[in-house]
């Protein structure tokens, strides 16, 4: 494959956008394509439609040097960057209708030559079901009878950290899965042109398996965590108090408890593992039925701590799925907000969340509860700490009354 210049982007959210920014600065004509006519619109004026610390300032750059723009449909390029949702449906089975519209949306501009790369966290099998789905638009892409096909395909999975997307999309090392062994190092050879990390070649599906197993085993770190909390409080036992000191061992090193686990890879991934091979992953399954189970926990543990104080209010504070950052996506403070309100807890119920405008769609018969932390009257008030938001630092120290803090989160250790 000669030297890339043309690269479409197919997503541009939180993993789409920021890729697409990184490789418009390493030199490439980088169309953009999302279903969002206003995240299109904001894109080219410059203004990125989601947080991430220096994306703005970058992608203004870019779209100023017309290495980069945004709009609906996708168009010929030599490389094609699939980064669109992989939700769960039903009893959490994968959903890649969004995958398999984005490659029947490229497949009329896919050319002879070129790559296809899908960088959505799928089960194992999605990249050649990708590719089977362009064939069907495109038949004349492959030699009937051979099983050639005259395109590249690969898997090659983000692993990055919100917060730190820009440096860690170039830093990272990333694994690079083929459909075939030429299609892992036409790939390759991509990748390298931006990422300073190694480029590890495997196959499609090892690269998505391995994706799937990363998630998966810091959901069931977080599930021992959760699972601890739950035995400590049962036995008068601070649960972050334990943590701390159980991590003083050399070789120890537990998470800190916390409402429940969220986002759109560590709360879903492992269930793609448990959907794949249902008989063989009770050990994983049971990791995530527990971190469901603590979200369903602490909301009975607000209840029943604000009947115990007398709180005339709630406030819960962090909807984010972590600390300092506007993704609300599978939090399962969210769930926490949503049970409270439905609850039968007689007092006001407010919602602070320091890094977004407006409540989420579920939430959105009650706007007027999102509001900042110096608006809250404080006597009566339970303040509860969902998320470690640097907002909340030092909450405690200036509230009247101590006894109306519920820190889930460990953050006011």
């Amino acid at each position: 494959m000669a030297p890339v210049e043309t690269v479409c982007v197919v997503g541009l959210g939180y993993i789409g956008l920021p890729t697409s920014v990184i490789l418009a600065k390493a030199g490439y004509q980088v169309v953009g394509v999302d279903v969002s006519e206003r995240a299109v619109a904001a894109i080219n004026s410059g203004k990125a439609h989601i947080v991430e610390p220096d994306l703005d300032g970058l992608l203004r750059h870019v779209v100023d040097a017309g290495l980069l723009r945004a709009q609906t449909h996708p168009e010929p390029a030599e490389v094609f960057v699939i980064a669109v949702p992989t939700p769960f449906r039903g009893d959490h089975e994968p959903d890649l209708s969004f995958v398999e519209s984005a490659a029947r949306s490229i497949a009329p501009h896919v050319e002879p030559g070129a790559l296809v790369i899908l960088e959505s966290t799928v089960p194992p099998g999605a990249t050649e079901q990708m590719v089977e789905w362009i064939l069907e638009e495109r038949p004349d892409l492959s030699a009937p009878g051979t099983g050639e096909r005259a395109f590249y395909a690969a898997h090659c999975p983000e692993r990055v950290l919100p917060g730190r997307i820009l440096v860690e999309l170039v830093d990272n090392d990333r694994v690079v899965g083929g459909v075939d062994a030429e299609s892992t190092a036409v790939a390759s050879r991509f990748y390298r042109g931006f990422v300073r990390g190694e480029c590890v070649g495997t196959t499609a599906r090892t690269a998505e398996l391995a994706k799937l197993a990363e998630n998966a085993f810091r959901d069931t770190n977080i599930a021992f965590a959760n699972e601890l909390s739950i035995v400590a409080q049962e036995l008068g036992v601070d649960a972050h108090e334990l943590v701390a000191l159980a991590n003083r061992h050399p070789r120890v090193n537990i998470l800190n408890p916390g409402p429940g686990v969220g986002g759109h890879c560590i709360a879903v991934d492992p269930w793609f593992i448990v959907d794949a091979a249902p008989e063989q992953t009770p050990f994983i399954r049971a990791a995530r039925e527990t971190n469901l189970r603590k979200t369903d926990w602490v909301v009975g543990q607000i209840l029943e701590r604000a009947e115990r104080h007398g709180a005339s209010s709630i406030a819960l504070l962090g909807l984010a799925y972590k600390a300092n950052v506007d993704d609300l996506r599978e939090s399962p403070s969210v769930e926490v907000a949503e049970a409270v309100i439905a609850s039968d807890f007689a007092g006001d119920v407010w919602l602070v969340e320091p890094h977004i405008d407006e409540l989420p769609a579920r939430l959105n018969g009650s706007q007027d509860r999102l509001v900042s932390l110096d608006t809250i009257s404080q006597p009566g008030t339970l303040f509860v700490g969902l998320v470690g938001h640097r907002a909340f630092e030092g909450l405690p120290a200036q509230l009247e009354d101590p006894l109306l803090v519920y820190d889930v989160c460990g953050m006011w250790r």
